[in-house]
């Protein structure tokens, strides 16, 4: 029985390079999975998926996917999503007719909650229908889980501006909560 499911994580948690090894272990089992990311995630170029360790592949992107013919959608195996965050409600919900009509299983990874711990309009609908949802876990700097996004500058942790900046390591660390309210992005020096 195909499934949506949700893999969420707080950055760094190796969301993508999940997908990436989910997609290749259909590819390794004779199996077709369509390897998807959403259009605003332009760090690596429109059509290519990169994680952190520098694993990479070709993907196409969401929008292209609601438009395909349900009959090129039934060829796949799976549909794996990254950066799913990012979608809109209508993606979220075409995604489940792809789980539901057409019976191909779509594996959605990305983040739950944005810097200021909002949930993302992707995430949100994911989390309201997603048969199945599963936590990718990292750490904090303490060794604690982390669960949330922090954004940082030079001054520390910032606390607004816009949902979305496409970032990596040079912007984001993932804290616990904790060290998250207490605005701590490091083990202060003695």
């Amino acid at each position: 029985m195909a499934k949506l499911y949700f893999y969420y994580g707080a950055m760094g948690s190796s969301k993508t390079a999940n997908a990436l090894m989910a997609e290749y272990n259909y590819h390794e089992r004779g199996q077709k999975a369509l390897l998807v990311k959403t259009n605003t995630d332009t760090r690596d170029g429109q059509h290519v998926i990169r994680s952190r360790m520098g694993l990479e592949k070709e993907c196409v992107l969401l929008t292209e996917v609601c438009q395909m013919k349900e009959e090129e959608l039934k060829a796949y195996d799976a549909v794996i999503v990254d950066e799913i965050q990012f979608a809109t409600v209508s993606e979220i919900d075409f995604l489940a007719h792809v789980v539901d009509d057409l019976k191909v299983p779509v594996l959605c990874y990305g983040l739950r909650t944005d810097f200021q711990l909002n949930l993302f309009e992707g995430s949100a609908r994911l989390m309201a229908i997603a048969d199945t949802i599963a936590e990718v876990k990292t750490v904090c700097w303490c060794g604690h889980k982390a669960i949330c996004n922090a954004r940082y500058n030079q001054q520390g942790i910032v606390r607004e501006g816009s949902q979305v900046l496409l970032g990596a390591n040079d912007d984001y660390i993932a804290l616990c909560r904790k060290h998250f309210l207490e605005g701590k992005l490091r083990k202060e020096e003695e």
